[in-house]
Order: C-alpha cells, then sequence, then structure tokens
C-alpha cells in the first residue's frame, strides 16, 4: 500500500497497488472488499517464483545475498563493512553511508526509531504513528544504530500493533520527552561523539508531526487474518492504519505479503 500523509485535517491517503491497476483504498471504507491469495508469490528483488517468501517478498537466494536482508539492517550497530564482509559494498554506500535520523513516534506509547530523510514521513505512517518528532541526524546507519542502542535503555523500540490498531494512544508532549531524554543520556551521547567525531551527532530543532488515519470504526478484538492460513480475505473495510487493513472481519497487515499475487473485489 501506497500511503501519503493527509493536507488540514484530512486523514492520510491510502492506495492499493495491484499490478497496474490503482484503487483508492479511502473510497472504499464502509463498503465490501475481498483479497484472494492465489497462491502465487514473487521475489520481490530478481521475480523468480518462490513456495515461501522470507523478509516481506524475498526468495530464499535473495535472502541469504542481498545486504538488505543482512542483520545488520535490523541491528545496524552490528555492520560489518569495515572487517569487508558485508554483502554488496556498493549497495551499502548508496544506502547506509549516508545521514539518518533518530526519531520519537507515538504508535502505541513512546518508541525510538531511525529512517533515512528521505523516508520521512512514509515511515512514520507505516508504523501507524499519530505523532513523530525529528530529534537528531548523524553520517551513518552504523552511528543511528549505536544512538538507537543507547536510547532504548530508557524507550521501547516496537510498537504495539494491537495496541496501535485499538486506538489505545494518548496523545504526548513529544518535545518535552526529547529534552528529558536527550539530559538523561547526555554522558552516552558525548561518548558517541568523542568516538566518531564531535560533529557526527546534530540535534534538530524541529516541529513534532501529527497524523490521522481513515479510521471508522476501531476493532474492540483483534483477529489477525493470514493469506497462508486463509487464502480468501473478505468483509466491510472499516479503517486504514499504519499497514494494515481494519475489516469486520479482523485485521491484516499487507507489507507482511509483499510479492504474493492476489486478486481484489
Amino acid at each position: 500500500m501506497a500511503i501519503v500523509p493527509g493536507s488540514g485535517d484530512a486523514p492520510a491517503q491510502y492506495t492499493l497497488r495491484a499490478g497496474e491497476a490503482r484503487l483508492d483504498l479511502n473510497a472504499r471504507l464502509g463498503q465490501s472488499l475481498a483479497l484472494r491469495h492465489t497462491g502465487a508469490i514473487a521475489c520481490t528483488h530478481c521475480g523468480r517464483a518462490t513456495k515461501k517468501s522470507f523478509a516481506q517478498g524475498y526468495c530464499y537466494p535473495c535472502f541469504k545475498k542481498l545486504a538488505q536482508c543482512d542483520t545488520c539492517i535490523v541491528k545496524p550497530e552490528t555492520c560489518h563493512f569495515d572487517a569487508g564482509t558485508c554483502r554488496e559494498p556498493e549497495w551499502a554506500e548508496r544506502h547506509c553511508f549516508q545521514p539518518h535520523v533518530v526519531y520519537l513516534a507515538n504508535s502505541s506509547g513512546l518508541k525510538v526509531g531511525i529512517t533515512r530523510a528521505t523516508q520521512m514521513p512514509t515511515r512514520w505512517l507505516d508504523q501507524g504513528a499519530i505523532q513523530a518528532l525529528p530529534i537528531m541526524e548523524v553520517d551513518t546507519r552504523q552511528q543511528s544504530g549505536f544512538v538507537e542502542m543507547l536510547f532504548k535503555e530508557q524507550v521501547a523500540d516496537r510498537t504495539n500493533w494491537r495496541a496501535m490498531l485499538k486506538g489505545e494512544v494518548e496523545p504526548l508532549d513529544l518535545i518535552a520527552e526529547r529534552d528529558r531524554l536527550m539530559a538523561s543520556l547526555d554522558s552516552g551521547l558525548a561518548g558517541l561523539r568523542e568516538r566518531f567525531g564531535a560533529d557526527s551527532l546534530r540535534p534538530l530543532d524541529a516541529a513534532a508531526l501529527h497524523f490521522d488515519y481513515p479510521v471508522l470504526e476501531h476493532p474492540q478484538k483483534i483477529v489477525s487474518h493470514n493469506f497462508d492460513k486463509q487464502p480468501e480475505v473478505a468483509g466491510t473495510l472499516l479503517g486504514l492504519k499504519g499497514q494494515y487493513l481494519l475489516l469486520d472481519t479482523g485485521v491484516i497487515n499487507l507489507r507482511k505479503f509483499t510479492g504474493y499475487e492476489v486478486r481484489v473485489a
């Protein structure tokens, strides 16, 4: 799904991409929607058919050889580029050795995360965040991982997706939370600056962003659909949040099934 933030008081705009077709999901709110997995799965990188998808869209050979599927993508602080063992050094130079942003977000409560500057605000919309605040820019993905590790001593780095979908999230003063954390972690941040250079960690004076989602009704009980167990998912579309469709029959995370061939009705 493609998501763009709404303008003014309008909620985020969702578009379902199915082959060459584009479906305005906001316009389908309150209407029936049916998705049927045909059984076909294709690797999103090489296009080969695969019986199982790895890392949300890859065949097993690509999963094992691509740098974007390595564990250091999930744990950037474990980057092994300098050891000469990076799977794809040229890819890493384009994606990992560029400025990254450390941010605070409120999706199911306060969390810390990292993203490339080019991925804002897509990253936060994908998470279903209702608020987000960029707090620091660093030179590389690995450095962002070390900063995130420091913040994780006091802040979660994961979203409670069930709470996010139920709408059980209260607004936070992200500016105050940023200032509190920066003061509390000052010595740790100073240590990273000593290691990587005085200008390597650059605080950002950004405004907090707010996001609204097109939801008619939040689910009270979470029932999760899975194409691997249930090829057809259908119901009345009640909402869209993060990468989830909220149906009256349950919810489904479409990103989890990237590469699956699905027919839409």
